[in-house]
């Protein structure tokens, strides 16, 4: 138990998306087990990984199945499973990491993005090594800003499935190594700023890099649902829209 308690203040610790499922009936009653995901290397697809025992095989392996549903629907939950001798009733109690937003370039959108962000209860950030951009006069209402190159800034966070990166900068030299960091992980909504004919010369680059076209689709781009808008404000508005339909769309499937 100890191990467990441990794996599990560690997790929340450091805000990852895990569930702690209990048994709350029958002759395992009070028996915990740890879910989380966990990344064997940069590029490897998440695996679903377990501490703590419920006792029971069987019981262990729906339980998990039952937990990864959960986690990607970010939904604490209460279920009755079926068995021959009796039924287990399970609680998953899921913990979702903070939800942020992480602008990469402090151009114009980025400022009222921030603000539709900041209004919906996300944690901002807007990165830019650029120093005439970055200022404190313009984003003074951010939660963090970081003057860096955004690859090396987004490698030093725990990007997670409560992570949402979109790219606005038009600078390859800033675009395309951030968003190679972001595919590395597992996080909730990438979005690119571009014509399609930018997105090509960006798909073409990030070949060149090693990525593949599974995680290429990832991208969302051009960004945002199409509004028709062009103005700064119109534009974010789109890239928020888009990234409250992904979230809208995970808590839909939990149900």
């Amino acid at each position: 138990m100890a191990e467990l308690l441990g794996a599990v203040a560690q997790a929340i610790r450091q805000d990852e998306l895990c569930a702690v499922v209990t048994v709350l009936s029958g002759d395992a009653i009070g028996r915990k087990m740890l879910v989380r995901r966990e990344r064997k290397a940069d590029r490897d697809a998440p695996t679903v990984a377990t501490t703590g025992s419920l006792g029971d095989e069987a019981l262990e392996q729906a339980a998990t199945s039952l937990a990864a549903d959960a986690m990607e629907a970010r939904r604490t939950t209460r279920i009755t499973l079926p068995a021959k001798d009796q039924d287990w009733d399970l609680l998953i109690d899921v913990h979702v990491p903070q939800e942020r937003l992480i602008v990469v370039g402090a151009v114009h959108i980025a400022i009222p993005l921030v603000s539709f962000a900041r209004e919906l209860g996300l944690y901002t950030v807007v990165i830019d090594a650029r120093p005439i951009f970055a200022t404190q006069d313009r984003f003074g209402h951010v939660d963090e800003l970081i003057r860096s190159w955004p690859d090396e800034a987004l490698q030093e966070m725990k990007l997670n499935e409560s992570s949402y990166v979109v790219t606005l900068t038009h600078d390859e030299k800033l675009d395309t190594p951030a968003l190679i960091c972001a595919l590395d992980h597992p996080v909730g909504y990438i979005g690119a700023l571009g014509s399609k004919r930018t997105h090509a010369k960006r798909v073409t680059a990030l070949r060149e890099a090693g990525v593949s076209d599974e995680q290429i689709s990832r991208i969302h781009a051009p960004i945002g649902l199409d509004l028709g808008g062009r103005s700064p404000g119109e534009i974010a508005l789109a890239i928020m829209a888009e990234i409250v339909q992904i979230r809208n769309r995970v808590k839909e499937a939990g149900r």
